[in-house]
């Protein structure tokens, strides 16, 4: 399997999950959703908003680095944000149109991607200014790593809640093959 196949179709798992999260967090109050549950970023709300966030950051670093790429257009039209120190997203119906496009984009970008550019150095500055150069397939990698774990913290705050988001594996999205 190439690295595009399988960026492809992680990217498609992404949204897929973040659209079951999404809707896992549609049964919660105001409270609930803001609710600090001991969890690394404290509510549910705030572990949402620091994956969009990451992504956000990512996704700008690679539309820098990438010009070439309409996929990343949308990207490049927003702005960066700060790391999440607290809520920015008053609440849920914002966070869900911001994570619906940053999804779509995600989806967008690995369709236009090739192996060879996954084979390039991706130059970036971290958010402490701090230069590197590391392949870029291994970077974004990582970025569907941080997704994965995060959303895991997700799924375990709301099983705490009596709320099950049902199958989380990546093998539901995977195609059958005909025996």
């Amino acid at each position: 399997m190439s690295l595009k196949a399988d960026f492809e179709l992680m990217a498609r798992y992404n949204q897929w999950m973040n659209a079951r999260l999404l809707a896992a967090a549609a049964q919660l109050d105001e409270a609930q959703w803001h609710a600090d549950r001991g969890a690394f970023f404290g509510s549910i709300a705030a572990t949402l908003e620091h994956i969009l966030v990451a992504d956000t950051h990512w996704l700008k670093r690679f539309a820098a680095a990438m010009p070439g790429l309409t996929s990343l257009d949308y990207v490049r039209a927003l702005p960066l944000p700060e790391p999440v120190r607290g809520i920015t997203f008053p609440g849920l119906a914002r966070l869900r149109g911001e994570r619906e496009a940053m999804d779509a984009a995600i989806v967008d970008f690995t369709g236009e991607a090739s192996d060879d550019l996954y084979a390039l150095p991706l130059r970036y500055v971290n958010s402490a200014g701090e230069p590197h150069s590391k392949p870029f397939g291994l970077v974004l990698r990582h970025v569907f790593n941080h997704q994965t774990h995060h959303r895991g913290q997700v799924t375990a705050l709301f099983s705490q809640l009596g709320i099950d988001v049902g199958v989380t594996d990546l093998s539901a999205l995977i195609v059958e093959i005909p025996a």
